[in-house]
């Protein structure tokens, strides 16, 4: 069955027309957050449902590229193309409520990060998919070496803004990340491995320098906030080690995804993917959200 990547609305694979249906009903009610799926997914314009049920179907298919490809275009188009997710703009320009906001509500994702991962583990033998999740646990979590673990980065860089790792740990995430943490529990224990990679990993690709050669118009974040004597060193710590990281890390996953999928029915991980995304999408907003209460 194919999934409403906003309401989980379930449809049979290749039933555009009614997933189209679906979309303009609840278009019609005025429902904003299927409104904005449309807008950013489908077209800016009034269509009809012949055009919809068209234009639904050439977004799932994945022509010669294959489910790599696939993902990365649309990533591309969801985030940081010609209308970008409204985060990447604010991360164009140096802003502490905005870090702020990050340092808050990315505590709540990583640790969902980790559950992932290793649920991911649990579900495959496959040795490849294994020491690429452990490797991403001890990263995040533990840290690599010498390197400080990715979660202590980001409370050095909260505590540096003003906010005790103490008031993190105790702060209750926003409706936007409580929703997508939802969402993520779910496919991790519904889904099968390849799936809940496809969903978690391919959200790595938001600071993906590499996306250019895809076309992306937008870095993650202006490059010139590594430089500013007016940033603080937590912060470019933080930014940093991500930005100046290896490029590949965010591809190696959606390799094997490629390497693996065609042992899997295709649209499941499509559904996956776009079931994340839009998690993610109301995870950035709720980052936003959280920085204008501080900025207030």
């Amino acid at each position: 069955m194919a999934v409403c990547p906003v309401c989980n609305e379930k449809f049979d694979y290749g039933d555009y027309y009614t997933m189209a249906i679906h979309f303009i009903n609840l278009a019609k009610d005025s429902d904003s957050y299927h409104v904005q799926w449309i807008n950013r997914n489908i077209s800016r314009e009034r269509i009809d449902v012949t055009q919809f049920t068209c234009a639904v179907e050439n977004f799932y298919n994945m022509g010669h590229g294959g489910i790599k490809e696939w993902i990365i275009n649309i990533f591309v188009d969801q985030f940081r193309g010609e209308n970008p997710h409204p985060f990447i703009l604010k991360m164009q320009s140096y802003s502490k409520p905005v870090m702020m906001g990050y340092a808050v509500e990315h505590y709540f994702f990583l640790k969902q990060w980790v559950k992932s991962c290793s649920i991911t583990v649990s579900k495959t033998d496959l040795d490849d998919v294994q020491r690429y999740e452990i490797e991403n646990i001890l990263s995040e979590y533990y840290g690599i070496g010498r390197k400080k673990p990715h979660i202590e980065l980001l409370l050095e860089m909260g505590e540096e803004l003003g906010i005790d790792r103490t008031q993190i740990y105790a702060t209750e995430p926003l409706n936007g990340t409580k929703f997508a943490i939802s969402r993520w529990k779910d496919i991790a224990n519904k889904c099968n491995w390849i799936c809940i990679m496809a969903a978690m990993h391919s959200l790595e690709l938001i600071a993906n320098r590499r996306l250019n050669n895809y076309g992306a118009k937008y870095s993650y974040f202006n490059p010139e906030i590594l430089e500013s004597p007016l940033v603080p060193d937590s912060v470019k710590k933080f930014l940093g080690e991500g930005y100046r990281s290896d490029d590949s890390h965010s591809f190696r996953a959606l390799d094997i995804i490629a390497k693996y999928c065609h042992k899997y029915n295709i649209e499941s991980i499509q559904d996956a993917y776009l079931m994340s995304a839009y998690a993610f999408d109301r995870y950035l907003e709720a980052r936003l959200e959280r920085g204008e209460m501080f900025e207030n």
